[in-house]
C-alpha cells in the first residue's frame, strides 16, 4: 500500500536544513507573539490573521503550484542574508516589531525564490495582510490614542449631558455624580480599529475582490464605525458606573463590553454591506459596462 505523502511532507525531505532552519526561526517569534502582542487588546487579532492568511495560501495551493517558476536568486539571497542579521538583532535585544518584521520580510522573500514574481502578484493580499502580525510600537500607538481618546470622550460626554446627565469632562477624564472615568487606550478605538480593518479586509477579500472601488468604500468605512463602536463601549460602562458602581463596571462587564462592541461592529460592516449592495451592483456593472465597450471598440478596430 503506497504512503500518502502531502506538499508540505515533499518539501521537508527535498529541502531538509531550510525546514529546520525556519523551525528555529518561526516556533520562537510565534511563542514571542503569543506571549507578548496576541495577549494583548491590541494584537488579540494576531491569531486570525496569521490562521486565514495560511487558509488562503492552502485554498489557492494547486494554482500556485502550477504557475510556481524559481525567482531571481540574486535578488532573494542578499534580502534574506539583511532580513537574517535584522532578526538576530530583534531577538537578542528583545525588539519584537523588528524580529517579526524582519522574519516576515524574510519568508516572503523566500517564498519568492521558489514560486516566483507572478505567483506572488497573485498572492498580494496574504502578503499585505500579513503585515498585521508585526505589533505597532508603543510611541505610535500613544500619538494616535491620545486624539481618539479625547475624540470618543467629547462625544460621549455630548450624549449622555443632552439626555440630562450629571457628566462633564476634562480631557480624557469623564466625571459623573461622585464617580471618575479615565478613557484609555482600550476605549480609545485604535485597538477596534486594527483589528476590524484585518477583519474587514478579509471579509472585503473574500467577497468583493472584482470590485476595488466599493472595497475602498467599505474601508473607508472603518475608522467611523470603529470610533461609533467605542463611543457606545464607554457610553455603557459610563451608565454601569454611574446605576451599579464602579465595581461592578470595571470587573468582568468591561471586558465583557469589549467584546459586545467588537461584534457588534463586525455585524455593522456586514449590514452595511447589505445596505449598500445596490451601490456595489451598480459600480460592478459600471466595471463590466466598460468592459464591454472596450471589447467592441477593439473589433472595430
Amino acid at each position: 500500500m503506497p504512503i500518502k505523502t502531502s506538499p508540505a511532507l515533499d518539501f521537508a525531505r527535498t529541502y531538509p536544513v531550510l525546514v529546520l532552519a525556519l523551525a528555529l526561526t518561526v516556533l520562537p517569534t510565534l511563542y514571542a507573539m503569543a506571549t507578548e502582542s496576541w495577549s494583548t487588546e491590541a494584537g488579540v487579532h494576531g491569531p486570525l490573521v496569521l490562521a486565514t492568511a495560511v487558509w488562503l495560501v492552502w485554498r489557492n495551493w494547486d494554482e500556485i503550484r502550477a504557475e510556481a517558476r524559481p525567482g531571481n536568486l540574486w535578488i532573494a539571497v542578499p534580502i534574506v542574508v539583511v532580513m537574517a542579521a535584522l532578526y538576530a538583532f530583534g531577538r537578542a535585544f528583545n525588539f519584537l516589531i523588528i524580529e517579526v518584521g524582519a522574519l516576515l520580510v524574510a519568508l516572503i522573500v523566500i517564498a519568492y525564490a521558489f514560486v516566483g514574481p507572478r505567483v506572488m502578484m497573485k498572492m498580494w493580499f496574504p502578503v499585505v495582510y500579513l503585515m498585521f502580525l508585526i505589533p505597532l510600537p508603543g510611541w505610535l500607538m500613544d500619538s494616535i490614542t491620545q486624539p481618539l481618546k479625547i475624540l470618543v470622550s467629547d462625544i460621549t460626554t455630548w450624549l449622555l449631558s443632552a439626555v440630562g446627565y450629571p457628566i462633564t469632562q476634562v480631557g480624557v477624564t469623564i466625571y459623573i455624580a461622585q464617580y471618575q472615568l479615565l478613557v484609555e487606550d482600550a476605549c480609545a478605538g485604535l485597538n477596534s480599529l486594527i483589528s476590524l480593518t484585518a477583519v474587514g479586509l478579509f471579509y472585503i477579500y473574500l467577497m468583493h475582490n472584482a470590485s476595488w472601488r466599493y472595497s475602498l468604500l467599505l474601508l473607508a468605512l472603518l475608522l467611523p464605525i470603529a470610533i461609533a463602536a467605542n463611543v457606545v463601549r464607554v457610553i455603557i460602562l459610563v451608565l454601569l458606573t454611574y446605576y451599579a458602581g464602579n465595581e461592578v463596571a470595571q470587573g468582568y462587564l468591561h471586558d465583557f463590553a469589549g467584546i459586545v462592541t467588537f461584534v457588534s461592529a463586525l455585524l455593522l460592516i456586514f449590514g452595511i454591506d447589505k445596505l449598500l449592495s445596490p451601490i456595489r451592483r451598480r459600480l460592478t456593472d459600471g466595471k463590466q459596462d466598460g468592459s464591454k465597450k472596450e471589447g467592441t471598440h477593439a473589433e472595430a478596430a
